[in-house]
């Protein structure tokens, strides 16, 4: 699969080569403390693991995760992922960035590059994402994405035995479809 390009991002598929910069921009307590599947302590050297499964979800077309690289410096800042549901052709979306790029702008621009690639790529029919209540910033990243605000599920997941309420969003191709021609 080839890199996409936005004004300030390289997104290219997860590679082995990623691990190391993954695993210490990944290690922080405030990003795990706001994802379902992120730990902390990230674990020493399960990066390449993870990195793998990832490469062979792409593989079998059941989901693609895509670094998020600075382009002017070629940094790894974090990835975007995209789980597949053939059967009903949507996909849900999961992001995580370093903290030392917080704020910036970055996510949004590689989400509507991603949200972009599902629709015209993967000929999608809907693009959903989930972020705990308690994570404004990405709920942000969403809309901003153009995705709209489907609803909240009270304390329907636990994260570190704490019962958390989760808002969920969501872009049909349709809606997509009508921002891209008005752009």
């Amino acid at each position: 699969m080839a890199a996409m390009y936005t004004e300030r991002l390289m997104l290219r598929q997860l590679e082995p080569c990623d691990a190391e910069a993954l695993e210490l921009l990944i290690d922080d307590y405030e990003i795990a403390s706001t994802t379902l599947n992120i730990p902390y302590p990230y674990p020493k050297g399960s990066a390449e693991a993870f990195i793998h499964r990832r490469l062979e979800a792409a593989q079998n077309g059941e989901g693609y995760t895509f670094a998020i690289i600075n382009k002017e410096d070629l940094t790894f800042m974090g990835s975007i992922g995209m789980n597949l549901n053939q059967s009903h052709d949507r996909a849900e979306l999961g992001y995580w960035l370093g903290k030392r790029y917080w704020n910036k702008g970055y996510v949004t621009e590689g989400v509507k590059r991603v949200t972009k690639y599902g629709f015209e790529e993967l000929q999608l029919n809907k693009i959903h994402a989930a972020a705990m209540t308690k994570n404004p910033a990405s709920s942000s990243v969403m809309t901003k994405a153009g995705m709209q605000y489907e609803g909240t599920f009270r304390e329907h997941i636990r994260k570190w035995d704490q019962y958390v309420d989760i808002a969920y969003y969501a872009i049909l191709r349709e809606d997509y479809l009508k921002t891209a021609a008005a752009e």
